[in-house]
């Protein structure tokens, strides 16, 4: 049962043009299993098939290769991971990543310090935090080359989170759904003011699921006033 699921796992990377090492193939296992039976005690994910999650949180989570070169080192933020999407899936296909996955949920985040003792993953930490407090953290502020997030936020709320993140020259790249044209063009005045600059909308399909990358280029300091308090983003976006 396990080698058939390693096997119909194997084809779908391999259609992505991925060629995993028996030990990546098993990290990503253990991953599911362990995703699912967590999932009995507390809600992680609305996603249980394998093939499901192999498709919608994988391959999904390791789509960012179409616009990014991950095969150098990078110290990227997930913010709002969740269950460890993207930054699982993206450590165990590029070891090479430094990644900090960060989660408000004291409980997420005990799970995913389990996901990485039990794969053992290097370079990778699990921080409990909400984005607007850990982004006054000098120690976090403007210190990452990248920050993604697959959050459902409208972008222009996700933005006022992602780039205090982000250092001068580095990006925040958001996974969304392929219908993100009016969210982008309402994004726009946000992104000047936080510093950046809408730079790319790639838009691809994963299975039947249309989907969009929204790159924004940070190209000058947040001011210090941003990520305002909790709540407020939401209420009165940018």
């Amino acid at each position: 049962m396990m080698e058939d699921k390693i096997n119909y796992m194997r084809q779908q990377f391999e259609k992505e043009g991925f060629a995993f090492s028996d030990s990546q193939e098993r990290q990503f296992y253990t991953f599911y299993e362990m995703l699912i039976e967590k999932n009995k005690v507390m809600n992680l994910t609305g996603i249980k098939e394998f093939t499901e999650v192999v498709e919608k949180h994988f391959i999904d989570s390791l789509s960012l290769y179409r616009i990014m070169n991950l095969n150098k080192e990078l110290l990227i933020l997930d913010l709002g991971t969740g269950a460890g999407f993207p930054g699982i899936p993206l450590k165990i296909a590029y070891p090479g990543l430094k990644i900090v996955l960060m989660d408000s949920l004291q409980k997420r985040v005990g799970f995913l310090k389990e996901v990485i003792r039990e794969l053992r993953l290097e370079y990778i930490w699990a921080v409990h935090g909400r984005a607007e407090e850990c982004a006054k953290n000098p120690k976090l502020r403007e210190q990452f080359d990248l920050c993604v997030s697959r959050a459902v936020a409208n972008l222009s709320v996700l933005e006022e989170y992602c780039l205090p993140f982000v250092k001068i020259g580095g990006k925040s790249i958001a996974y969304k759904s392929g219908s993100v044209d009016k969210e982008v063009q309402e994004a726009q005045k946000s992104c000047k003011v936080l510093g950046g600059k809408l730079e790319e909308v790639y838009k691809f399909q994963v299975g039947e699921s249309k989907r969009s990358f929204v790159t924004v280029k940070k190209i000058k300091g947040t001011p210090k006033q941003y990520p305002r308090k909790a709540g407020m983003p939401g209420k009165m976006p940018l």
